[in-house]
């Protein structure tokens, strides 16, 4: 199909705004009066060369199982440790001698208001807190002892 320099630049203008190839084939039919097949309105899209652009990709949902509630730990901003060694008896970490199944490394953690979680650490390095108590969220505070905690417990292990 060869199309006039208007028309091409009316595709061109319809890539630039981001529409995938089914929405250039609806307008050129609707607009300009060509019916194109899908694999036409490639063929004149890759002769043009133009690259459409790639939609970005949906978020990662995770779901828990229902009988717990995971809740992720925050990351923590760069801060010297130096402060939080002082503060570190008010959280407590344990290391399970069996790590639990699909995780590389598990344990428990006391947090400084009683509450309790089990950890893990899964084969993506990603942290994971199973709370006793649903919908509890530690402190960002009890978080940062935590993973202090935690990382000076993984490395008397040489993990």
């Amino acid at each position: 199909m060869k199309l006039d320099e208007a028309q091409r630049k009316q595709v061109t203008a319809w890539i630039a705004e981001g529409l995938k190839l089914a929405e250039i084939q609806k307008r050129l039919d609707s607009e300009l009066g060509l019916r194109l097949t899908y694999m036409d309105v490639r063929f004149l899209v890759d002769d043009l060369k133009l690259t459409p652009k790639d939609p970005e990709p949906p978020k990662a949902v995770v779901s828990a199982p229902a009988e717990a509630a995971v809740v992720p730990a925050p990351a923590i901003p760069a801060v010297p440790l130096a402060p939080l060694a002082d503060a570190l008896g008010a959280v407590s970490v344990s290391v399970d001698q069996i790590a639990r199944p699909g995780s590389l490394v598990s344990g428990k953690v006391t947090f400084s208001d009683g509450n309790k979680a089990d950890w893990h650490l899964d084969q993506t390095g990603r942290l994971g807190l199973v709370t006793q108590t649903p919908g509890y969220r530690p402190s960002a505070g009890d978080v940062q002892q935590f993973q202090a905690a935690l990382e000076a417990e993984l490395s008397k292990l040489g993990l």
